[in-house]
C-alpha cells in the first residue's frame, strides 16, 4: 500500500495541493497577468504529468487543480482527467479547475464532470461590457466585453447543468480587484454572484510577474472590499479554514456567501501547503518565488518514480517560503517574480 502521509517544510506545512498549469497561453490578455503568446519548450506530456500527480498524492497531495494560462486551450486536458479516473491515485480527493469560461460550452462542461472533474472555478472582473473588456485586455470596447460577459455568464450556467453545484462549492466565481481599475464593479458582481447563487471571491490584486507594472496603490485591502459590500447587504464572519487562501463571509438575508483573499493585506503563508508546477515542468514552491527547478529529469520514462518522489520531498522539506508575511513586515517589493500566467496562479 502506498505511503500517502505528508511530507512537512521547515515551518511545520504539510503538502496539500498542487496546482498544475497545463500551458501558459490564454484567450485573453488581462494585464494584471499578462499571459504568453505561446508555450514554453519542452513540455510534460501526459504520462509526465501523470506521474507527478501520482507521485505527489503519494507525498500528500489531496487535491490537484488545473490551471492555465487558460487550460481550457490544451489539448491535454480530458485526457489527463480521463486517464486519471481510470487509476486515481490513493489520497487524490479533488480534481479542481480554473477557467475564465470563454471555452467552457455546455457540451465541454459535461465531457469534464463526467471525465471526474469535481470542482470548477471561473473568473469574472467586471459586470459590464466595457470595464469587463478593460479587465481583459480586449480590443474592441464595449462590444467585445459584452461578449465576453456573454460568454461568461452561459459557462457559469452550463457548468451549473453539468453537476457543478454552487450550493455544493463545487461552482465558484473569482474576480480580482484592482484599486482605480475595477473597484468599481465590486457592487455589480457581489449583485451578480448573489442572483445565480454563486460564491464570488474577491481577489486582492497581486505582486505577482514582473510585466504588470504592479504598485501597492493598486491595492484595495480586502477588509475594504468586504465593507462595500456590507454596505448594501450586511455580512457575518465565517473565517478561514486552515490552508485555504479563502476568508469567507455570510450574507445575512441568507443568499449564500463571499469570500476575499487577501495575500496583500493578511498574508496566509503560516498554512500554506501549495505546490505549483508549470506546464513545462518547472516546480515552485511559492507563487512569489523567483525561480523554479526543473522537474523532467525525473519524469523521463524509464526513471524509478522515487526519485521523483525523493526530489519532490526533499524540496518541500527544505521549504522556508514566506515571501507575503516578509513583504509586509519590510516592505520588500523589489523581488524580481515568475509570471503569474506561467505559474498557474
Amino acid at each position: 500500500m502506498t505511503d500517502t502521509s505528508s511530507v512537512v517544510d521547515l515551518h511545520g506545512r504539510p503538502l496539500g495541493v498542487l496546482r498544475l498549469s497545463l500551458t501558459a497561453r490564454c484567450n485573453l490578455a488581462c494585464p494584471y497577468c499578462c499571459p504568453d503568446s505561446r508555450d514554453p519548450e519542452g513540455m510534460l506530456e501526459l504520462q509526465d504529468q501523470l506521474r507527478l500527480i501520482r507521485v505527489a498524492c503519494s507525498l500528500g497531495v489531496h487535491t490537484v487543480r488545473l490551471t492555465g494560462g487558460e487550460p481550457l486551450l490544451s489539448d491535454r486536458l480530458e485526457p489527463l482527467l480521463s486517464s486519471i479516473a481510470l487509476d486515481r491515485p490513493a489520497g487524490l480527493k479533488e480534481l479542481a479547475l480554473t477557467t475564465n469560461g470563454v471555452l467552457l460550452s455546455p457540451e465541454r462542461a459535461l465531457r469534464l464532470k463526467r471525465a471526474g472533474l469535481d470542482r470548477i472555478t471561473i473568473s469574472l472582473d467586471g459586470a459590464d461590457a466595457a470595464s469587463l473588456a478593460r479587465m481583459a485586455g480586449l480590443h474592441g470596447g464595449a462590444k467585445a466585453g459584452q461578449s465576453l460577459l456573454d460568454q461568461v455568464l452561459s459557462a457559469l450556467e452550463a457548468a451549473r447543468s453539468a453537476g457543478f453545484d454552487p450550493s455544493q462549492g463545487t461552482l465558484k466565481l473569482n474576480a480580482v480587484i484592482q484599486k482605480g481599475r475595477n473597484d468599481d464593479q465590486l457592487i455589480a458582481l457581489a449583485r451578480l454572484a448573489r442572483d445565480r447563487g454563486v460564491e464570488l471571491r474577491l481577489i486582492e490584486y497581486m505582486d505577482v510577474g514582473s510585466r504588470n507594472g504592479w504598485s501597492l496603490a493598486q491595492v484595495m485591502p480586502a477588509l475594504e472590499m468586504v465593507q462595500r459590500v456590507t454596505s448594501h447587504w450586511p455580512l457575518d464572519p465565517v473565517g478561514r479554514s486552515s490552508s485555504s487562501t479563502t476568508s469567507r463571509w455570510r450574507y445575512r438575508d441568507g443568499a449564500g456567501h463571499l469570500g476575499v483573499i487577501a495575500s496583500i493585506s493578511a498574508p496566509f503563508c503560516g498554512d500554506c501547503n501549495r505546490i505549483r508546477v508549470t506546464a513545462d515542468g518547472q516546480v515552485f514552491t511559492c507563487l512569489f518565488a523567483s525561480q523554479g527547478v526543473d522537474l523532467r529529469p525525473y519524469l523521463r520514462a524509464g526513471e524509478p518514480e522515487t526519485q521523483l518522489r525523493e526530489r519532490l520531498s526533499d524540496l518541500w522539506t527544505r521549504r522556508s517560503d514566506r515571501f507575503s508575511e516578509e513583504r509586509r513586515l519590510r516592505g520588500d517589493v523589489d523581488k524580481p517574480h515568475a509570471e503569474m500566467a506561467y505559474l498557474g496562479g
